[in-house]
């Protein structure tokens, strides 16, 4: 089995090894046989080279799952044995080709392993001449034929390129986070987990949800809130309470971002004036909460019951409260 590549053999590890041992055996080697450290060490550079393409299948999860199930089943001699279903499905790293059963695949074709997986990676190789020489070798003397090597070149591929999307959300999903499932211009559908205490114009970054495995830059808008008002990690809002609230005080509730709280008014209250409620305001980017300020608005009602209206008038008769006896004119 002198032609397979035996990756795990190549980085010096078994084929039970973790990613941090596959990790750690690539720079060990990868620093031993650098070109730069063996100038002219044709051997090294070749060695550096091949311990690049293991770690290439090795560190990546699908590829080395796809190397392990294909490489066992390799024969010296060929592929002549091989059940087709063995690939049914099989997809091709390098490019978009997919090898299926219903193909008509002549696995004989392949004569060493190199061979299939130049196949399964898209790469083609081309022959150049190493000794220049050699070339030139006349007819005369048919055992000294050039001496040739293969190369790989790599098809082409398309270049990563990051984009960037808007994410519009409401204040209280920007405040919770958590899952959401959002679609993009080019159609895809992706499910996103968010982080909580979003702000607008942060962004949220997706790796190698770009283009061509670029990266995915989510920039968060928040939409105005009808009740709410955030500045910074300050959250204002209006609570309307009836005169008896405001002259006689006691507990009212409170909406917040985290539901309703319980918030003692104090006596004699008026419209303008605002309170404090302590750590139920907005996550700032250490994680600290501001506080939430409540703004009174003393409502007069429009309307009222014959009993109100009773009522009113005997307080009215009673009532010390003269706001009007120091005005000057």
């Amino acid at each position: 089995m002198q032609n397979f590549r035996n990756y795990y053999q190549i980085l010096g590890v078994s084929r039970e090894a973790s990613i941090d041992e596959i990790k750690k055996a690539y720079r060990r080697l990868a620093r031993q046989y650098h070109p730069d450290l063996n100038p002219g060490d044709k051997e090294a550079e070749e060695t550096f080279k091949d311990i690049g393409e293991a770690y290439n299948i090795l560190s990546d999860p699908e590829k080395r799952a796809q190397y392990d199930d294909y490489s066992q089943f390799w024969k010296q001699k060929g592929f002549q044995d091989w059940q087709k279903n063995a690939f049914s499905g099989l997809k091709n790293w390098g490019s978009r080709r997919t090898i299926s059963q219903t193909e008509d695949v002549d696995y004989g074709d392949f004569s060493d392993f190199d061979t299939f997986v130049d196949q399964l990676l898209g790469r083609r190789r081309e022959v150049r001449t190493v000794d220049p020489k050699a070339a030139q070798m006349t007819a005369a003397d048919p055992y000294n034929s050039p001496r040739t090597k293969a190369v790989y070149k790599p098809t082409p591929r398309e270049t990563k390129r990051d984009i960037e999307a808007r994410l519009t959300l409401p204040l209280e999903k920007a405040y919770t986070g958590g899952t959401e499932r959002i679609r993009l211009e080019d159609g895809r559908s992706l499910e996103v987990d968010l982080p909580p205490g979003m702000v607008k114009g942060q962004q949220i970054r997706l790796k190698n949800q770009g283009m061509n495995g670029g990266d995915l830059f989510l920039k968060i808008n928040i939409t105005p809130h009808p009740f709410f008002r955030l500045e910074k990690s300050e959250i204002y809002c209006q609570i309307p309470v009836t005169p008896t609230e405001a002259i006689l005080g006691g507990e009212i509730d409170i909406p917040t971002l985290d539901g309703l709280v319980k918030m003692r008014l104090p006596l004699g209250v008026v419209s303008g004036q605002r309170l404090r409620l302590a750590n139920k305001g907005y996550p700032n980017p250490q994680g600290e909460r501001g506080d939430q300020l409540i703004e009174i608005q003393v409502v007069i009602p429009k309307t009222i019951t014959p009993q109100e209206r009773e009522l009113y008038e005997q307080l009215r008769q009673i009532e010390t409260f003269k706001p009007r006896q120091n005005l000057r004119f």
